[in-house]
């Protein structure tokens, strides 16, 4: 009995993982060959300070690999280009790379697979768990540290992103960060040129 339990309870594991991964396909497909450009505002939360701080700005995606949302005139940004990230904080830049800086591998795998349309396969990366949530598929990227020095140099705890299935628009992007801080990007008017 325990055997036959195990087995109906993986299978409707993997039943569910199918749906959401098709759920997934569907809603990226649009982003394949397009140019997408939306409205981006930016919620800064940080636990100690009781309000929140928010900026405007846009978001930018283009194929193969470049993703730009940009605040507050080109002072404050978060670009990714390939496996290059510069983040750009009241004017200071700061750059990484998905090689050198391992919590960004499935965070640039993410994007690049969004830009192809789904093409690029995501479904085993072991540090992504999808869900579906009505109209919303929440992937969430939880980087996984592989000593106690890369996990106290890690800057996020996780990344969220939120797809809204029924019109294909990327609804939100939120990097939590350790003690309850969190930055949160917010996203409307896209345009598929």
């Amino acid at each position: 009995m325990r055997k036959i339990l195990t087995l109906l309870f993986t299978l409707s594991l993997c039943v569910t993982a199918v749906a959401q991964n098709a759920n997934y396909q569907k809603a990226v497909a649009r982003y394949k060959n397009h140019q997408v450009t939306a409205t981006a505002v930016k919620t800064t939360h940080r636990a100690a300070v009781s309000k929140d701080q928010v900026t405007r700005g846009t978001l930018t995606m283009r194929q193969p690999a470049e993703v730009g949302i940009v605040m507050d005139g080109g002072q404050d940004a978060l670009l990714m280009r390939g496996s290059e990230f510069t983040m750009t904080q009241k004017g200071k830049k700061h750059t990484t790379s998905s090689k050198s800086n391992p919590q960004f591998a499935t965070f640039q795998a993410v994007f690049e697979s969004i830009l192809s349309g789904g093409a690029k396969d995501i479904s085993r990366l072991s540090d992504l768990t999808m869900r579906q949530n009505g109209d919303q598929l929440v992937l969430t990227i939880t980087p996984q540290a592989t000593d106690k020095k890369s996990l106290k140099r890690m800057m996020f705890t996780s990344f969220v992103l939120t797809i809204n299935t029924r019109t294909s628009q990327l609804q939100s992007l939120r990097m939590n960060e350790k003690a309850g801080n969190y930055t949160e990007y917010t996203f409307s008017n896209f345009q598929f040129k």
